[in-house]
């Protein structure tokens, strides 16, 4: 490719609305341009990395043994009323009529479709295991759509759904599916791990996500740095830090704290450690038989509730919301921040943390504004509470395994393998016969990539101060040549021209920057666009007998031969596809 003959239009700032790094870059790269709130036209440059990142995701489902078809972008409402989710989806689902006052939806994901096509197409379990793929345009109508590629309302995504007999099958497909995108990811040359995640509503045995490991990623990821373990912080089981509960030392006392209407101000005002607190959270729920109930959540004064591990707790199964400020005076006499397990007005669950349950002469509220409890103890001043897991794991926490201590890094999630079950092969109906002719449910699992996601995660992930730095494997173009004095000197121009064909007949993805610009321009251009190698050819390197090459990952430059830069070039390029 000539860059003369390319669309390069470049940004000295990015817009004012670009917030992260990979929006901005993005938009100062002229790889995407805004249109609308969430959606954005992908230039040149970007499809050109979007194209390269489908292959790969394409080649790896393929090997794996997906059938790749193609579901259509607008999908009819009686699908989506006959799972449930037409009412359940909520705003996200953008839904429209067509001229006949029919109702349809754009596609936020495929499930639905799908299994209908599974429903019709598949008979008997001689036809299974099968798993079908799309690469195909989603839309989410998010209500605030941020940060280009990262969170936006159209974007490009592939998803996988299997189809089984049984749930041992499902295992193996899921097995394949887990693989295949160990070796995507690798391929694609992130830093990535994949993490157990929550089945969420859906429920299901099995979930995991590809995270790509980047300092701005919305997710938390917690990992044994000593271990395989990873998981997502709502997922992620958090041990008792206290071996055994220890005897009463002090006698209980209410205590005057005057504004202290969080943990750290009473352990403050009390010259106490804040894990020597304990932080009370209120929910609303009702019971099985529709009154309601309250329930009151205590974890230690420096650990938040996981609202993921809650939600799962018997007691909340009929749902549940956090309690208004009415009903917590009305429940416990007293504002928000001062009110605690004893002494409440109506009858409350206790539920403690595992850490509390072992706690002794810990601090709380005292159920009456300005005051606390200091020296509450379990048994004596308070019947034993129900225990579970409730936490958010630390940074420090020790591992189940005992094999050392937990860390925390933030990461973008963009895969993510699902085992679905009967889900929605039982509310569509999608049976098949088996070896008896009796009828059956699939047996199903889902797969998602986030395409467009992919390469917005990777610039955050991959970045300096002077622009992108892509993974070969996804950049727009793998070697740009940079001649300097184009329109001037006949033997510049050759140079450049002999190696731009020598690595175009080697299967290089290569640009020839014909545009005779200045070099200082030039060199900021390629940064910011962030091509793997670039190779500067000039005069006076040539009156040396040498160019010099530098790699966009690297601080510095090589002086090379001008009779081995040929195979000097293709053999760095072969490492970097390697790599």
């Amino acid at each position: 490719m000539l860059a003369s003959k390319f669309h390069i239009n470049t940004l000295k700032e990015a817009p004012a609305e670009a917030e992260v790094v990979s929006h901005k870059l993005m938009m100062r790269a002229g790889m995407i341009r805004r249109l609308a709130g969430g959606i954005y036209t992908y230039m040149p440059l970007a499809l050109r990395s979007l194209r390269k990142i489908e292959n790969i995701v394409r080649e790896e489902m393929n090997h794996a043994g997906a059938l790749e078809l193609l579901m259509p972008v607008v999908q009819p409402a009686e699908l989506w009323q006959e799972s449930g989710r037409w009412e359940a989806y909520g705003p996200e689902l953008l839904r429209f009529k067509d001229r006949h006052q029919r109702d349809f939806i754009i596609q936020p994901t495929s499930e639905e479709v799908v299994t209908d096509i599974a429903r019709n197409e598949i008979q008997s379990w001689r036809q299974l295991p099968v798993n079908f793929y799309h690469i195909q345009t989603k839309f989410r109508d998010e209500r605030r759509p941020r940060f280009g590629l990262m969170r936006g309302r159209e974007f490009t995504m592939k998803d996988a759904y299997s189809f089984d007999k049984d749930e041992a099958g499902a295992g193996i497909s899921y097995d394949k599916m887990y693989d295949a995108y160990v070796r995507i990811f690798t391929r694609l040359g992130l830093d990535f791990r994949a993490v157990a995640a929550d089945t969420g509503a859906i429920g299901g045995s099995r979930s995991h996500e590809f995270q790509v490991i980047a300092d701005t990623g919305e997710d938390e990821i917690v990992y044994s740095p000593n271990s395989d373990y990873a998981a997502n912080i709502e997922l992620a089981e958090a041990t008792c830090l206290i071996p055994e509960r220890a005897e009463a030392t002090e006698e209980l006392a209410e205590v005057h704290t005057p504004n202290a209407n969080k943990c750290e101000l009473v352990a403050g005002q009390l010259e106490l450690p804040l894990a020597q607190t304990v932080k009370s959270v209120v929910y609303h729920t009702t019971d099985d038989d529709g009154k309601d109930q309250i329930c009151l959540l205590l974890v230690r004064g420096d650990h938040d509730v996981n609202e993921v591990k809650a939600s799962k707790l018997d007691a909340l199964k009929n749902g549940y919301r956090l309690a208004t400020e009415d009903e917590i005076r009305e429940y416990f006499g007293t504002n928000p921040g001062f009110l605690g397990p004893i002494n409440t007005l109506k009858p409350v669950q206790v539920i403690a943390d595992r850490t509390v349950a072992n706690m002794s002469d810990w601090v709380c509220g005292a159920n009456k504004e300005d005051y606390h409890l200091r020296g509450v103890n379990w048994g004596r001043d308070l019947v034993e509470p129900i225990i579970a897991d409730i936490r958010n794991v630390v940074a420090g926490d020790p591992t189940l395994d005992g094999t050392g201590t937990l860390a925390i890094q933030r990461g973008i999630e963009v895969g993510h393998v699902f085992f679905l079950g009967d889900t929605y092969s039982k509310a569509l109906n999608a049976t098949f016969l088996n070896e008896q002719g009796k009828a059956e449910y699939l047996q199903m699992g889902c797969y998602g990539i986030g395409v467009s996601r992919i390469a917005a995660a990777a610039i955050e992930q991959n970045h300096d101060d002077k622009g992108i730095i892509w993974p070969i494997s996804m950049a727009p173009f793998e070697v740009v040549i940079c001649p300097i004095g184009w329109g001037k000197s006949e033997a510049v121009r050759t140079k450049a021209t002999e190696l731009y064909n020598a690595l175009l007949k080697a299967g290089v993805d290569v640009v020839l920057d014909d545009r005779d610009s200045r070099p200082g321009v030039m060199f900021s251009e390629w940064e910011l666009i962030g091509v793997p190698i670039r190779v500067t050819i000039g005069d006076r390197g040539l009156a040396n007998e040498e160019v010099e090459v530098q790699l966009r990952a690297a601080a510095e430059s090589e002086k090379v031969s001008v009779t081995d830069l040929n195979a000097y070039v293709l053999n760095l390029y072969q490492q970097l596809k390697n790599q």
